[in-house]
């Protein structure tokens, strides 16, 4: 594969007018938007006109003037667009460890009524930490045991004993991805609910949660939605069970009636119980603006589009791999299949993952390092392509830079083994 060649296959892009919305320094290659989007050029003018106008001139009044009581329903209906639900289902708001802590709960709540013997979760040992910390968090609170196995035991553990599962649709460390509605079907079939974590698939992969039958699922703001750091997240429960019980943190913001101030909580219909306290509005209009950027792909073949892209790129990152790092010591530990793939490859290698990362960031292509436990799990490099920004000649320097960075040698100097804060 010549760069030429990749430079063909932009020419014949439609989707590539969409990365001059972006702000991005030139000769940077950006392999990291499934960790934090990149910043959309409308982003710093709609928080600009909230501050100065909103808030500076129309004060409080904006709560109803610029209509920020409602934005975590507005933005809510435009994740609604690419997860597969319908308006008024979805809200942005607090983080995902929050949302996914409501959403167990709720899950445990309704899955267990009448049915003393399910006490166990079900989950994967590979799932993203904060998902299993909070999991393990609501077992011990409510004298539950969390079951962990690995990705092919699944299907063992999954018995009726299962009160929740709970997946993330997309590995953060290896980018392989469930068949969400198969795996729904399963614990519906042994009497369990499903909780999807969309953290690493919205925004990136096609989600259709009603057509899975999806019962609770939760997301990141700020990875492929751009969002910016600590964006909103969001999270969608399924009419069905929406009004089946409260949510644990029963603020006033999901109060039936927030402005009477009555003493006693009486929650909110629908998908408007599910918020807690006052949301972060600079936050939330930071967001709204990322998710426009999809409303710009809409015309141009939409999330089916981006999916296209998505794969051509990764398919070309992982033929680039075979071709000019073999004999390196690297191994490609994401699924050729496309189905089975998110919007990421994860590589390890024998020796040196996380210098290996550091010089290549100093060399204009960021992606990131993920530990391994030193069992089960390799250290991995994990390369994230938005197809919103991200060219096919993006990925051929990127794998030509890998290339020069490990066949010289330079990531053994000392300063790259240096350790920082964020990997």
């Amino acid at each position: 594969m010549t760069l030429a060649a990749c430079q063909a296959l932009d020419q014949n892009d439609p989707l590539c007018v969409l990365r001059k919305l972006f702000e991005l320094a030139p000769g940077l290659i950006y392999l990291d938007g499934n960790s934090l989007g990149a910043l959309p050029r409308a982003t710093a003018q709609r928080i600009e006109e909230t501050i100065r106008l909103h808030w500076g001139r129309d004060l409080i009044k904006s709560w109803n003037s610029a209509g920020w009581f409602e934005l975590p329903r507005r933005v809510g209906d435009k994740i609604a667009g690419l997860i597969g639900a319908e308006p008024g289902e979805v809200l942005a708001v607090d983080s995902t460890s929050i949302n996914l802590y409501k959403a167990l709960w709720a899950a445990l709540q309704i899955s267990t009524e009448g049915a003393p013997e399910k006490k166990v979760m079900l989950s994967e040992r590979s799932n993203f930490p904060t998902d299993l910390y909070i999991a393990q968090s609501l077992c011990a609170e409510r004298g539950l045991v969390l079951r962990l196995v690995e990705s092919d035991e699944l299907d063992h553990a999954l018995d009726d004993q299962v009160a929740v599962l709970m997946l993330t649709h997309v590995n953060y460390r290896t980018g392989s991805m469930h068949d969400m509605a198969q795996w729904t079907a399963r614990a519906h079939a042994q009497g369990a609910l499903c909780v999807w974590d969309l953290a690493h698939s919205a925004g990136a992969v096609p989600v259709d949660l009603h057509e899975a039958d999806a019962d609770f699922a939760v997301g990141c703001g700020y990875k492929y939605l751009n969002g910016g750091p600590g964006a909103p997240a969001f999270v969608w429960v399924h009419p069905r069970h929406t009004d089946r019980c409260w949510q644990p943190l029963s603020g006033w913001w999901g109060h039936e009636a927030p402005f009477r101030f009555t003493p006693d909580y009486r929650p909110a219909p629908g998908i408007g119980r599910y918020q807690c306290g006052t949301q972060p509005i600079l936050s939330l209009v930071a967001l709204d603006a990322g998710l426009d950027t999809f409303l710009a792909a809409m015309p141009l073949g939409g999330m089916s589009a981006l999916r296209s892209k998505s794969l051509s790129l990764t398919d070309l990152f992982m033929q680039l791999i075979h071709e000019r790092l073999q004999g390196h010591g690297f191994e490609v530990l994401t699924p050729v299949e496309s189905s089975r793939r998110g919007s990421q490859v994860s590589l390890s290698t024998s020796e040196g993952a996380y210098a290996i990362v550091q010089a290549l960031i100093d060399r204009g292509v960021i992606g990131d390092f993920r530990a391994g436990d030193g069992q089960a799990y390799p250290d991995i490099l994990r390369f994230g392509f938005c197809p919103l920004y991200l060219s096919h000649e993006d990925v051929w320097h990127a794998v030509d830079r890998l290339h020069a960075v490990v066949a010289s040698g330079v990531w053994r100097e000392a300063r790259y083994a240096r350790q920082h804060a964020v990997t």
